[in-house]
Order: structure tokens, then sequence, then C-alpha cells
């Protein structure tokens, strides 16, 4: 069963990504939102777990726009529609509140 898993707090404040990343399978995906699109910054500890984990990664564009953030590769940029259908994609979807 794939799951979406869904960030929207910043990885700097708790652990949430760490955990996420623990329980992530094969066949997950990653959508960062809000605040948890800082875990792209290029050189950060987050950036690197990602890296090193390398999951299926979603942003939403808003949230990267207004930060002032890209998203290089290896994360695919989302709009709202986007997001809907992506969510539609996987078996469910797990929201880390």
């Amino acid at each position: 069963m794939t799951t979406l898993h869904v960030l929207s707090h910043s990885p700097f404040a708790d652990t949430r990504l760490t955990s996420c990343l623990r329980l992530l399978g094969a066949s997950d995906g990653l959508l960062l939102s809000g605040d948890a699109v800082y875990a792209l910054q290029p050189g950060s500890a987050p950036r690197a777990a990602l890296e090193q984990q390398k999951p299926r990664l979603y942003a939403l564009q808003e949230d990267l726009q207004a930060r002032g953030l890209r998203a290089d590769s290896s994360v695919t940029p989302l709009d709202y529609p986007a997001f809907v259908q992506l969510t539609l994609q996987y078996d469910k979807v797990n929201t880390w509140l």
C-alpha cells in the first residue's frame, strides 16, 4: 500500500521530518508544504537527509516562491490542482500534524 506523506512544519522546529523519513516506504511519496519546504535549503541537515534517502519528493510551488526557494531536479513542484491529482495516485495520504 502506497502512502503520500504530507509535511507542513519547519524541519528546524521539530522532528516530524526525521520521523517521517524513518517510516517512508520505497513506493511512498513526500510532499513538502508550508514551512516544510525549508528542508530544501542547500547545505542544510534536512536537505542532506532527503538526499540520502531520495524519496519521491514534491513541494507546493506557491510555498517555495513565498520563501524564496527553488526546486531542483530531485523535487517535483506542484500547484494546488496537481496536488489534488497527486493524492489520487496513492492508496492513502498521511498528514503529519
